[in-house]
């Protein structure tokens, strides 16, 4: 119900402009009245609400007007109430507002690129990190498997350059795509959202050996001046359990073997970063996952901290999943990202498990070896 409350007082604030300029005109007048009536009892710092109100939630071309309405209001009630002698308290008041009004004629003036108040544009921002936490969310997945991802953003924030693409096909081929946008945190954030957007569509409508080159295409036709990013991309046929990855200049995707207890680092393929090259080909490392066998994908805020060799990071973070990955529940990759990412920096984190109860796919040897975009494998 709340919610519901909540979501309606929105459209309204955001729907009926002419009855919300009309109230806090109302409201300015109101206090006006008051304060020449009662000045020793009404402050000038009153004015600053109706003032707030207006920044937060007029469209930019409304908040100049209204602003200095307020500033009027209150200077022509200095001038009445106070003739004779102007005390140094309305003095200090009068100043404080003005420093108030030209702080919201700084931040409206940024926002006027944009056309809308700050209610809609908060509004605009938490929706599109919706939609990009939703990219993420894992799709339901043939039983014998499992899988789950994680984000976090540099400095708390909501915000990130790592993000994680999902698409389940019919014949039962998990595409995923983990990518790492150049920048962390907030300053990342606006070339994440534009990627995720292209980069989602891309995988659903490409093939996967052809994905990375036209998404390399796109970042390119960006032209941005210190604009790149990292990606890994896997093609998981949940039937027989092969898989191929393709990388560029992503860190490499390591595999737990559960018959051996041996790790697999999958490196030696990546292709340039996006971005980069204007025309770039991706090889690609194939491989199968037998029951029982984990895969990691992930960003550098996972293995990588100032001073530390990227070695040593996934080093440890391969022990703590080989201890760990086969008691666990919901949230596993949640509680390594929080536990071993590196706090300065944007973590992303995806752990996909194959039950150890299941009967492997027809010919299950381990398969491994580097291919040039040779047909063959669920990627090809």
């Amino acid at each position: 119900m709340i919610t519901g409350l909540r979501d309606g007082s929105g459209r309204w604030l955001r729907g009926d402009e002419r009855g919300l300029r009309i109230g806090l005109y109302a409201a300015v007048a109101v206090v006006g009245l008051a304060m020449l009536a009662a000045p020793d009892d009404v402050g000038a710092i009153v004015l600053m609400v109706p003032l707030l109100a207006g920044a937060l939630l007029l469209p930019p071309r409304r908040i100049p007007p209204f602003v200095l309405t307020v500033i009027a209001v209150l200077a022509v009630q200095t001038l009445i109430s106070f003739e004779e002698s102007i005390p140094t308290r309305r003095v200090v008041a009068f100043v404080a507002a003005l420093g108030m009004a030209a702080l919201v004629l700084g931040f409206n003036r940024r926002r006027s690129s944009l056309g809308v108040a700050g209610y809609a544009s908060d509004a605009l921002l938490t929706e599109l990190r919706a939609r990009l936490g939703r990219q993420a969310v894992m799709p339901a997945l043939p039983a014998g498997w499992r899988a789950e991802s994680h984000l976090r953003a540099a400095g708390g924030t909501q915000f990130a350059g790592d993000f994680v693409l999902t698409h389940l096909e019919p014949d039962e081929r998990l595409r995923l795509l983990v990518v790492d946008v150049s920048g962390k945190g907030v300053a990342a954030g606006p070339k994440s959202l534009l990627l995720s957007g292209a980069f989602g569509s891309l995988l659903a409508s490409t093939e996967p050996a052809e994905f990375l080159s036209e998404a390399n295409h796109y970042v390119w036709r960006q032209d941005w001046p210190e604009g790149f990013a990292t990606a890994v991309q896997l093609t998981l046929d949940l039937t027989t359990g092969d898989f191929v990855l393709r990388s560029a200049g992503h860190p490499p995707t390591v595999q737990l073997h559960a018959g051996s207890g041996r790790w697999t680092v999958h490196e030696g393929y990546e292709g340039a970063v996006l971005g980069l090259l204007e025309d770039e080909t991706y090889d690609a490392v194939v491989g199968r996952m037998m029951p029982g066998d984990v895969l990691l994908l992930f960003t550098d805020g996972m293995v990588e901290a100032p001073g530390r060799d990227m070695s040593v990071g996934l080093d440890r973070l391969l022990g703590e999943v080989e201890r760990t990955v086969h008691r666990r529940d919901d949230g596993f990759a949640h509680d390594l990202v929080e536990r071993l990412g590196a706090q300065g920096d944007d973590c992303a984190l995806v752990v996909v498990t194959r039950s150890p109860h299941v009967a492997a796919g027809p010919g299950a040897l381990a398969l491994e070896h580097r291919i040039g975009g040779a047909p063959g494998g669920p990627g090809s």
